[in-house]
C-alpha cells in the first residue's frame, strides 16, 4: 500500500461509481460543488479544475493511464478505465468487493491495518468528494466551525468512516443520521404530510481544528478549512478556553443529556437497516453505538 492508492480508495468509497464488463472496468468519481463560489467569492469550478491538475499529477502514475475530467455547474467527474486483469484494477476491486457505487460500498477491514499516514490519505480522498466546510456549518456560536462529510443512504459506511477517524484520534462532534427520530424528531414534517422527509443523506460533523490533520487536496476546501479552524481556535482562546479541551472529545467521554422524543411512525421503515429497524432513539449516539461506532 502507498499514500496515492489510499487516497484513490478514499475517493472511490466516498463518491465512486463502478461499471464492470467482461474485460474492463470503468471507475468514475464525482466531486460535487453545491456552491458556485468559494467563501471568498471565487469561482469554485476554477478551483476544482486547478485541484484536478494536482490530483492527476498524483494519481496518473499510479493508475498508469490518463484520467478523464468533465465538469458541470454543480459537479466535476474524474474517471478511468483499465483491464480487469491489470494489477492496479485487481487491487481496487479486491478492496471494494462487489460494490458498484458509494451507496453499497464498505471500508475493507484491511484498511484499518494501514499505517496512520495511509489512513489519513484515505480519509482525505474521502473528504475531497464528500466534505464541505461552509460558514453556515457553525454550532451555536458563529466561530464554532465544522466540516460536514455527507454520505447518502449508506448507513454502514458512516460507521466505518467514524471508526477510521477514531483510529487516527479524530473525534466526531455529531452525526446527523437520516433516521426519523433524528431528522423529524418532533414529527413536524410527518404532520405536514411529508412522511419521508427524513430520508436524506447522513452527515458526519467534525470540528474544523480537529480536521486539520486530514485536510483537503481540493483547493477551495483547503483554504476554507485553514481560515475557519483559525477562527475557531481564536474564538475559544478569546474566551479563555483551551481549544483542545473543548473540541477533542469523543462522544462517550461526555455527559449524556438526551431529550425524550416521541415515537415516529416510520421507525419500522425498510430504509432503515435491519439491526436498528423498529427501535426508538433519543440520540444520534445511540444509533452510532448500535451500528458499531463506539469505545
Amino acid at each position: 500500500m502507498n499514500l496515492e492508492m489510499s487516497y484513490l480508495l478514499g475517493m472511490i468509497c466516498g463518491n465512486g461509481e463502478v461499471r464492470r464488463d467482461a474485460s474492463e472496468t470503468t471507475i468514475s468519481v464525482e466531486i460535487p460543488h453545491k456552491k458556485l463560489v468559494t467563501e471568498n467569492n471565487n469561482d469554485v469550478r476554477i478551483y476544482v479544475r486547478a485541484s484536478i491538475t494536482d490530483i492527476r499529477t498524483v494519481l496518473e502514475p499510479l493508475i498508469g493511464t490518463g484520467l478523464s475530467f468533465t465538469q458541470q455547474d454543480n459537479y466535476s467527474i474524474i474517471s478511468f478505465t483499465k483491464r480487469n486483469d491489470e494489477y492496479m484494477m485487481r487491487e481496487i476491486l479486491r478492496y471494494i468487493g462487489n460494490a458498484v457505487s458509494h451507496e453499497n460500498i464498505r471500508i475493507d477491514e484491511e484498511i484499518f491495518s494501514f499505517t496512520r499516514d495511509e489512513k489519513i490519505s484515505f480519509l482525505q480522498g474521502f473528504a475531497d468528494v464528500t466534505g464541505y466546510i461552509r460558514r453556515s456549518n457553525y454550532f451555536f456560536k458563529n466561530y464554532m466551525h465544522r466540516v460536514y462529510l455527507e454520505v447518502p443512504h449508506n448507513w454502514y459506511l458512516v460507521s466505518d468512516v467514524c471508526r477510521l477517524l477514531k483510529d487516527v484520534n479524530i473525534p466526531v462532534q455529531a452525526i446527523d443520521w437520516a433516521h426519523p427520530n433524528m431528522r423529524d424528531g418532533n414529527l413536524v414534517k410527518f404532520k405536514e404530510g411529508k412522511p419521508d422527509f427524513w430520508k436524506k443523506e447522513h452527515q458526519i460533523k467534525i470540528w474544523a481544528n480537529e480536521f486539520l490533520p486530514i485536510g483537503f487536496a481540493v483547493l477551495h476546501k483547503r483554504e476554507a478549512l485553514a481560515q475557519f479552524a483559525t477562527e475557531l481556535i481564536d474564538g475559544l482562546e478569546s474566551e479563555g478556553k483551551k481549544p483542545e479541551e473543548v473540541t477533542h472529545k469523543f462522544y462517550w467521554e461526555g455527559r449524556e443529556r438526551n431529550k425524550n422524543k416521541p415515537h415516529h411512525p416510520s421507525e419500522n421503515d425498510g430504509f432503515i437497516p435491519s439491526e436498528i429497524r423498529g427501535k426508538h432513539y433519543d440520540s444520534w449516539k445511540q444509533i452510532a453505538k448500535d451500528l458499531g461506532y463506539g469505545e
